[in-house]
């Protein structure tokens, strides 16, 4: 017999167990770093003032319109900018690549533009409701007065603008409500205000 008290003895048992628990118990300490570090990479901190389940729907939302948005516009939402501007005559959408060199972005935004211009100058706001799983604001009136509003696209370096344009009052609400809702949407930071 040699020195080994093998797998069934108690001494072998004991030693185990306490082996066991000493792993389970390091392993176990580390996890609320692990997670506090990984869950800081995953999202943004919580606005203040917004409960933990706010924020939890506020990001599911966001994520659902970045993929819904790709699928409608045609290019990868986090590669791109918007901006939306409300003018005396109606308003501007602007999106731009956020790398100065990525062409292929540049290309899609500029052709979902393009797009976006005939479309909504027809009165087909399908990209808007494929995006945000609802219709915006003031489309109904942008639909009922389309022949009122003129929608121009224009490439810009990083990508392009559609310059919205109506001397219709209705038309020109309508615009505003639309375009402060899609500020509101994406998150742009854009004045909800008329503009210079």
């Amino acid at each position: 017999m040699g020195l080994d008290p093998g797998t069934g003895s108690r001494v072998y048992d004991g030693a185990m167990r306490r082996l066991i628990r000493l792993v389970t118990a390091f392993s176990l300490a580390g996890l609320p770093f692990v997670s506090t570090v990984a869950g800081a990479q995953q999202h943004p901190a919580m606005p203040p003032g917004m409960t933990h389940e706010e924020h939890m729907a506020q990001m599911k939302k966001e994520a659902e319109m970045k993929q819904h948005g790709q699928m409608a516009m045609g290019f990868d939402q986090d590669k791109a900018t918007h901006h939306f501007t409300l003018t005396a005559d109606g308003g501007a959408i602007s999106v731009s690549t956020n790398d100065a060199a990525d062409q292929t972005t540049r290309d899609q935004v500029r052709s979902h533009l393009q797009e976006i211009a005939q479309s909504f100058g027809q009165g087909d706001f399908q990209k808007p409701l494929m995006t945000h799983s609802e219709m915006p604001p003031g489309v109904a009136t942008m639909q009922r007065l389309k022949t009122a509003i003129t929608y121009t696209f224009e490439a810009t370096e990083r990508g392009g603008v559609v310059r919205i344009a109506t001397s219709n009052a209705d038309a020109r609400d309508a615009i505003h409500d639309f375009l402060r809702y899609q500020i509101k949407e994406h998150a742009t930071g854009d004045p909800v205000t008329v503009q210079k």
